[in-house]
């Protein structure tokens, strides 16, 4: 691999792998030498960056998921560990965006905003609960958006304040008993607490995808967070999507 192996011997699973963000943290990850489990629901392109990935001496593994389908995200986590065995890492990418504005009398795209962008991430983690080694982390991908309200981006902005939610209401929900829940925004959006995971994690950053792909690559913070140094870390701020915490 061409960089320092900080993530050696990590189990990675991220949806939304197939390309923009989820790409990015998918390949950094692997560079970094996790095992990182691509799932999305474009195969063709997971198996395709999991060759690239295995062609530079890394470990991948492609798997079709939708993540509005329950029985998929079953199976994508019943893959993972029966490849190797546990979690380390679970960050829930995938997204849907899109106009809903509140004349549309049509709730298909409200419908399935909500299903992509919140219903899957409690599903899926609670899928890979069960499976999650100690000191595991999971990284929620939020945005600037749920943090204020943007005109015609009613679910799209709705699901990433969800999201936000969710992730207050997991920790806290299991708050009695233990260290490390983290939470990471741009802004301080609180923190709780778990006994066997080591960080649970909101990331919302405005940028356009391209510009991410490159920030997420540059600024490392999705490859910091699972390394040992950020152990520590709890109700983090990030102030600046290029800073690296401190």
């Amino acid at each position: 691999m061409a960089e320092g192996l900080r993530l050696a011997g990590k189990v990675a699973l991220v949806t939304g792998a197939s390309r923009g963000i989820g790409e990015a943290i998918s390949r950094r990850f692997a560079r970094e030498g996790a095992a990182v489990a691509l799932a999305a629901r474009d195969e063709a392109a997971c198996r395709s960056i999991a060759q690239e990935i295995e062609a530079d001496g890394g470990r991948a593994l492609a798997l079709e998921t939708d993540v509005t389908d329950a029985g998929h995200i079953a199976r994508t986590v019943a893959a993972v560990v029966s490849k190797w065995g546990r979690i380390d890492v679970l960050v829930n990418n995938a997204g849907l965006g899109g106009p809903t504005p509140l004349t549309d009398p049509d709730d298909t795209r409200w419908d399935a905003i909500l299903a992509t962008n919140l219903t899957a991430v409690f599903r899926m983690t609670r899928a890979a609960l069960p499976h999650l080694s100690d000191g595991a982390r999971i990284i929620n991908l939020s945005s600037v958006v749920g943090r204020f309200g943007v005109a015609g981006l009613g679910a799209y902005s709705a699901t990433k304040h969800g999201v936000i939610g969710l992730t207050h209401h997991t920790g806290c929900g299991m708050a009695d008993s233990g260290p490390g829940w983290e939470v990471l925004r741009r802004t301080l959006t609180g923190y709780a607490r778990h006994p066997n995971i080591g960080g649970l994690v909101v990331i919302g950053l405005g940028c356009e995808i391209n510009a991410m792909r490159s920030l997420v690559d540059e600024m490392e913070l999705p490859a910091w967070l699972p390394m040992s140094a950020a152990a520590t870390r709890t109700g983090s701020t990030i102030s600046n999507a290029t800073t690296r915490p401190t």
